[in-house]
């Protein structure tokens, strides 16, 4: 939480909804869910489709979402061990969202540069004039 008070459990007892976004909207979350909506991946693949990831936040990340029951985790009985993940039904149900929020963002990024510079321009102006 960001209060710095109280545990994850508080957290969920008084706005469950506020940390599941948190948990799909994070930066790996999204990355994550998105790499999973085209196929299923095992984790040493994942991480590299990622890229940047350490293996513990992406460790972290999987478990977080698997708890929200969006990624299903398939540990296979062989030598060496063999775990694919894969979403949910809710877990592609997020991922879409997710991936149409990206494709808007991607579509527009002229509109968000313009307005950047704008605001960068009238900020210096600001400045100048004081």
């Amino acid at each position: 939480m960001s209060e710095g008070r109280g545990t994850v459990a508080d957290a969920e007892g008084r706005c469950p909804y506020r940390l599941v976004l948190e948990h799909v909207t994070s930066r790996w979350g999204v990355l994550v869910l998105m790499e999973l909506l085209e196929r299923p991946y095992r984790f040493s693949e994942l991480r590299r489709a990622i890229g940047g990831v350490s293996e513990k936040m992406l460790t972290q990340t999987l478990q977080t979402l698997e708890r929200d029951g969006m990624v299903h985790r398939d540990a296979k009985p062989v030598i060496p061990p063999r775990v694919d993940y894969s979403l949910t039904d809710l877990g592609r149900e997020a991922a879409a969202q997710v991936r149409a929020l990206a494709v808007w963002t991607k579509d527009r990024m002229p509109d968000v540069a313009r307005a950047r510079e704008a605001y960068d321009e009238a900020r210096a102006e600001k400045a100048r004039a004081s």
